[in-house]
């Protein structure tokens, strides 16, 4: 199996160290491409005005200026050479992706691009915070290959993403795998502080409140804060058919006039 492998934490990012691990026990057939810089947050962005460069690092190893959307792309068309990757393997991301935040993340945009290509994709978030501890990803990385190799065996729909959170807890306390549906904080986590440079100037640190909110049974949200992997399957289409139901007959057929 070819497995390429980016992230949205950067090339030099513990996560990918982690995901390489991760990969390496599923196959010998790795590729890497991924952000020179940090770029959490980026979702699906295109690099579009500027033009993107691409460092090798080694025979199947490159990063680029780029976003994980670039990465994907540049990977499956251009830098992987020979035959077409069989899965993309996107993070681990240092910190969960879970309810809405799919939406804003780098590692699952990596996934998304993949599918769009063709190329079956699984992100894997790493829950908890900045510590430095070595042993961070090691829920990740004792249970990423089991989970990537039983999802490959049973497949999913084309359409279809799946992301992978890990609880942060020591291995022997996890308690199992849920299929999870994607979840909704109650409360409202991401601000931005205020603060003053040391020329006088004002500038805003945008970031995240550890609130935990209320989520219901099923959520991924739920799974992670229960110690349980959570494993997510994600699609793009954003139609919300209740309303689409509703609107037909109001609105269809000639334009409303004011």
């Amino acid at each position: 199996m070819r497995i390429l492998l980016t992230n949205d934490d950067g090339i030099h990012a513990p996560g990918l160290v982690a995901l390489e691990k991760i990969a390496r026990a599923i196959s010998d057939d790795v590729w890497i491409c991924a952000p020179e810089y940090e770029q959490s947050g980026a979702s699906r962005a295109l690099t579009l005005a500027d033009p993107i460069r691409v460092r090798q690092l080694d025979e199947r190893r490159f990063s680029t200026t780029g976003t994980p959307t670039d990465c994907v792309m540049l990977g499956i068309h251009e830098l992987v050479q020979g035959a077409k990757p069989d899965l993309v393997l996107s993070g681990v991301n240092r910190g969960a992706n879970l309810a809405e935040d799919v939406t804003m993340s780098g590692t699952v945009a990596g996934a998304i691009e993949a599918m769009a290509l063709g190329v079956p994709g699984i992100a894997l978030s790493q829950m908890g915070g900045y510590d430095a501890r070595d042993e961070f990803f090691e829920p990740a990385e004792v249970f990423g290959p089991g989970i990537v190799k039983r999802l490959v065996e049973l497949g999913w729909p084309d359409d279809v993403v799946m992301n992978v959170n890990f609880p942060n807890l020591p291995p022997d306390q996890v308690g199992e795998v849920e299929v999870t549906r994607q979840g909704f904080r109650d409360v409202h986590v991401r601000h931005a502080e205020k603060r003053m440079d040391l020329r006088g100037r004002e500038y805003y640190w945008v970031g995240f409140r550890q609130t935990p909110s209320k989520p219901a049974q099923g959520t991924d949200l739920r799974a992670l804060y229960e110690g349980r992997i959570s494993v997510t399957p994600l699609h793009i289409d954003l139609s919300h058919m209740a309303t689409v139901n509703a609107l037909k007959s109001r609105l269809g057929g000639p334009p409303p006039r004011a």
